[in-house]
């Protein structure tokens, strides 16, 4: 395990929860700390006894505030890595799940990290906005591109161009936000969504993400529709033990051990 100053990582079985750990600026994230978590996402997605991903925010108060704009202004190098802020949010080919349990403020580049997982579980007193323009900036992290893609088109322009800011519910409604928990739940809660998804096969898992992910990006419903089984997790799932584990247990009617292979 490596040894981390801006995040922190705990591997629960099957789960690794990844934790923003810069409280003292509300989690906001500096080129060092994007560093570290590119490299904790890194461990993550090339173990293959990690199945579930969860990130969350150091303490009650903010999953993240987004960039840190003091160490901006003081001239420092914030140059994204390769993987995008937070390590995160450049990664398009990622194909296990990733659920965001998003504490209090996730603004700017912490929204753009949420939008970039799977999942959002939202504590009650979450509040998400991207307010780029207020500070002459623009969310280029992926925010600009995920909300209007994940929400309708009116209502993202209306939290773009105004830097509205929108709580728990409403980004239930909304549509970007799975669940809502009690304050200081929101973590528990993932956990628990992510044990579900533990039930279903990974190899499963992961072949539905890469389908639905690929299917948006294909030119045509149609043409996703006849290239589908050519997708690499697709074919794993097809050449995989867990293709006969699952069948074969529910015949026995007990419980499947699922191998991911």
């Amino acid at each position: 395990m490596r040894n981390y100053l801006f995040c922190q990582v705990e591997n629960r079985g099957r789960v690794c929860v990844i934790t923003i750990s810069r409280p003292e600026v509300m989690n906001a994230l500096h080129r060092p700390a994007s560093l570290e978590l590119e490299h904790a996402f890194d461990d993550f997605f090339n173990d293959s006894e990690l199945w579930v991903a969860i990130i969350t925010g150091a303490g009650e108060k903010a999953f993240c505030a987004g960039n840190d704009l003091k160490y901006q202004a003081a001239g420092n190098d914030t140059t994204l890595p390769v993987s995008g802020f937070g390590g995160l949010t450049g990664r398009f080919q990622t194909i296990k799940p990733v659920i965001a349990a998003v504490n209090g403020i996730c603004m700017g580049g912490g929204f753009e990290i949420a939008l970039a997982c799977d999942l959002i579980v939202a504590a009650e007193n979450a509040v998400f906005a991207l307010p780029e323009p207020r500070v002459g900036l623009a969310a280029g992290a992926g925010g600009l591109l995920r909300l209007p893609r994940q929400i309708p088109l009116k209502q993202a322009m209306g939290m773009i161009l105004t830097a509205r800011r929108v709580g728990a519910q409403e980004g239930l409604s909304l549509g970007f936000v799975n669940e809502v928990a009690p304050i200081g739940s929101a973590l528990n809660q993932a956990l628990r969504l992510a044990d579900v998804i533990l039930e279903g096969s990974p190899m499963s898992i992961r072949a539905s993400k890469q389908t639905v992910m690929q299917g948006l990006e294909a030119d045509s419903l149609e043409s996703a529709y006849k290239t589908q089984k050519s997708f690499s997790a697709v074919k794993a799932l097809y050449e995989s033990d867990d293709r006969v584990e699952g069948p074969k247990a529910f015949s026995e009617k007990r419980p499947p051990a699922w191998k991911g292979r």
